[in-house]
């Protein structure tokens, strides 16, 4: 792991969904299981603007599933999909102003035997790129990877530095980003709120367009 971490303000995911996402990529997911800390780089997140976005879950109002989208900026929104997987996103605005940043692809850092054994599969000592990209690309993937049910998860303060689910920042260089359409929002093709790092190999598909 990074020898100095941040867990990121509250202040952070205060602010537009789409500049969120945009400077949430090179930060840190984190999750704590005892003594462990399972960790993966943020590469790839979508931006959900709330109630003016037909791809948001909250652009028909509150409801009971979608009320951390309502609530204080910074913490989990976890909801379950096509009956097999989890996605994880991260509530954004101020206070009854909803909005969100989906993370869709993580690159693993630490914590990988665990994550597979999340996954349910095998890693070799010396992995390859394209076998941690089988840990954590993709939303369903990387909510598996680290454990994140909405049971378990949904609400869940991600700007406590004693959380078991946190945000943090390191030394990381600031990337280079690409911004692209959403992926399967059918209502606002044309919106590039989808964003990556150039040239990461755990970016999920359809890769964005360099």
């Amino acid at each position: 792991m990074p020898p100095k971490l941040t867990v990121l303000p509250r202040s952070f995911f205060d602010r537009d969904p789409r500049i969120v996402a945009r400077e949430l990529l090179g930060n840190l997911l984190l999750r704590r299981q005892g003594r462990t800390r399972i960790a993966g780089r943020i590469v790839e997140a979508e931006a959900y603007l709330g109630l003016t976005d037909p791809g948001s879950h909250a652009f028909r109002g509150r409801t009971t599933r979608n009320e951390v989208l309502f609530g204080p900026p910074g913490h989990a929104y976890v909801y379950f999909i096509y009956g097999n997987h989890y996605c994880t996103n991260v509530s954004c605005q101020p206070e009854g102003t909803p909005g969100c940043v989906l993370l869709r692809a993580l690159e693993p850092v630490s914590g990988l035997q665990k994550m597979a054994a999340c996954r349910g599969l095998t890693l070799p000592a010396a992995p390859t790129a394209r076998q941690l990209a089988q840990l954590t690309s993709g939303p369903g993937r990387l909510s598996q990877a680290l454990g994140i049910t909405r049971p378990r998860d949904n609400g869940c303060d991600l700007c406590s530095p004693k959380g078991a689910l946190t945000i943090a920042e390191d030394d990381f260089p600031t990337p280079e980003v690409v911004a692209s359409p959403r992926v399967n929002v059918t209502h606002a093709p044309h919106d590039l709120w989808r964003f990556s790092i150039r040239g990461n190999l755990f970016v999920s598909a359809p890769r964005p367009k360099r």
